[in-house]
């Protein structure tokens, strides 16, 4: 017999064995997730937006996580350190965290406290771009005690020391396959940052940026015996539009997930009523927002000055930096219609960029949520910024009040552009729209002009989060040493270049504050300050919406980490 028909006949067996005696299918032992932004990096050090963020925690898993009520719950320990069981010092200088026995790597290689050591080495080398370096802010030294034990120290007392190795932004990576990978070389070790090798229910096959990531079980992964994950192959497709993507789990049961189903609600409504899948959401932290570039984003610009922040202001934005200008684009918006007419229930007016928990959120604000087109005028006409030459354009110090406004490609946020664009046509600021593919606008590609980090705009829309509640490690990120520069390649979390010297205390302090209340106040002066000086104009506060098949059980929604936290514990329906 010929070696082809051996193999054919083989594939029938095996065919007949699996399928033929009722055991587990393939399309019952593969989940199909769709992600519409598609991730183009499996590095979360690297690649600070969520897709990727959410797409590596498949791999790469931290030593604690947040779960579905924001409460922290171990990961590659077996215990939370505090202050009650020695974990966490006394003077709140230190915490110490063990890892579980006998834990390996997806290659079968232990994992060590030393690789806890590289990753805070990695990160905060300051060549490297990191952009989840506020999770290691104030470490002075992470030390490997023994092989199992890890001492992260800080330079302040930190009464909320869970930012290093905590939630799907701040994994543990591979010592042994980072190491050539240091500071300026990170970007360059691509087969390092598309395959990382982690200690998740999952580990990559093959990756393609922008498309699609093929995934087989970890056999290392420690639940592994009791039979965790259930699923043996993932296929994440990304690219396309929330829309089909939500269509492909709701009616056509082409996919098991679909992320971030950002989808008219009255069209989700229609798909969910088809009966294969059900939508589940959450408030969590997620807000959308406008971002002002506070720098000059003129393209006249060379690489070195165009949307680059600088220290004595000297390339400070022509007009957005004007109390009356950013305040009046503010007071133009109805915050009310874009929650009813385009979110529905997943999305409710705010005035905040802390809308939550309750703790943070400020009253101080709440303004906004009343238009004001009327006093805009008036406020602008006070200034002395109006339209000199009857063309309907305002201008301020002889610069039109011309605005390039971009935002990833959406019909929800191309329906929040039409209506802003509407609302503030009426104060005499006129609006140039631009939308780009998602993936590419939340890429990190540095030689893109399009993403959201190099802002060559005026004014952006997007939303992010952070993970779990506590908000201090999110809220550095609005500090100066946040602020992309091309020596970072445009790296960092703080894109609108907003730089404030009295802000970056209030940062320190919280970094010291321990008693909850006062931890509050100090977020709530922080939020105020970001909205109040123009970094952020905040519209909606948005809930976690995705799509999830009635084939799929176990999928618990979490608006406090990945929402792919518990993925090894999904499980086909019909097993």
């Amino acid at each position: 017999m010929k070696r082809s028909t051996i193999r054919l006949t083989s594939v029938f067996l095996l065919l007949f064995v699996f399928v033929g005696v009722g055991l587990v299918s393939a399309q019952d032992n593969t989940l199909n997730l769709l992600f519409w932004q598609a991730p183009s990096s499996m590095n979360t050090y690297l690649a600070g937006g969520t897709k990727e963020i959410f797409a590596a925690s498949l791999v790469l898993e931290p030593l604690a996580k947040y779960d579905q009520n924001g409460a922290l719950v171990p990961a590659l320990v077996d215990e939370i350190p505090t202050v009650d069981n020695g974990g966490v010092s006394s003077d709140l200088m230190t915490i110490t965290w063990k890892l579980k026995k006998g834990l390996v790597w997806s290659d079968g290689t232990p994992v060590t406290a030393a690789d806890a050591v590289f990753t805070w080495q990695y990160c905060t080398d300051p060549d490297a771009a990191c952009v989840q370096s506020p999770h290691f802010k104030d470490v002075t030294n992470v030390e490997a005690v023994d092989a199992q034990t890890i001492k992260v120290t800080f330079g302040v007392a930190k009464p909320f020391p869970y930012g290093p190795f905590v939630g799907g932004e701040s994994p543990l990576i591979q010592k042994a396959q980072f190491a050539d990978c240091m500071g300026a070389a990170a970007l360059q070790c691509t087969d390092q940052n598309f395959n990382p090798i982690g200690t998740g229910p999952f580990k990559v096959i093959d990756f393609r940026a922008n498309d699609v990531i093929s995934f087989d079980a970890n056999p290392n992964y420690r639940d592994a015996a009791a039979g965790k994950p259930f699923f043996q192959h993932v296929v994440l497709k990304g690219g396309g539009d929330a829309q089909s993507a939500a269509r492909a789990v709701l009616e056509t049961s082409e996919a098991d997930y679909a992320w971030n189903t950002q989808v008219d609600p009255t069209v989700l409504a229609q798909m969910v009523a088809e009966g294969n899948g059900t939508t589940q959401s959450a408030f969590g932290t997620q807000v959308e927002r406008i971002v002002l570039n506070q720098t000059n984003a003129d393209p006249s610009l060379d690489a070195d000055h165009r949307s680059v922040w600088q220290a004595d202001g000297s390339n400070a934005h022509p007009f957005l930096t004007n109390p009356a200008v950013y305040k009046a684009l503010s007071m133009a918006i109805d915050r009310n219609v874009i929650a009813e007419q385009v979110y529905g229930p997943a999305g409710k007016p705010t005035c905040n960029i802390l809308p939550g928990p309750a703790i943070y959120a400020s009253t101080n604000n709440d303004s906004c949520l009343k238009q004001d087109i009327a006093g805009a005028n008036a406020l602008l006409d006070k200034a002395g910024i109006v339209d000199t030459n009857g063309d309907g354009v305002r201008e301020l110090n002889g610069v039109p009040l011309h605005v390039l406004y971009q935002t990833s490609t959406n019909p929800l946020r191309q329906a929040n552009q039409a209506l802003i664009k509407q609302w503030w046509s009426q104060i005499g600021v006129d609006s140039e729209l631009k939308n780009t593919d998602a993936s590419v606008f939340f890429g990190a590609d540095p030689a893109s002009p399009d993403t959201y980090g190099k802002f060559y705009a005026d004014v952006e829309m997007y939303t992010n989060n952070f993970p779990g509640t506590d908000p201090e490690t999110y809220m550095a990120g609005f500090s100066c040493a946040q602020v992309p520069l091309p020596a970072t390649n445009f790296a960092g979390n703080n894109v609108g270049r907003w730089c404030n010297p009295a802000y970056d205390a209030l940062v320190a302090k919280m970094a010291q504050t321990s008693k909850l209340e006062d931890r509050g106040a100090i977020a709530i002066q922080m939020n105020d300050m970001i909205v109040q000086n123009g970094a952020v104009i905040p519209l909606i506060w948005r809930a976690s919406v995705s799509a999830v098949s009635n084939r799929i059980q176990g999928f618990v929604m979490n608006p406090w980490d990945s929402e792919e936290w518990n993925i090894a514990d999904w499980t086909a329906a019909s097993s």
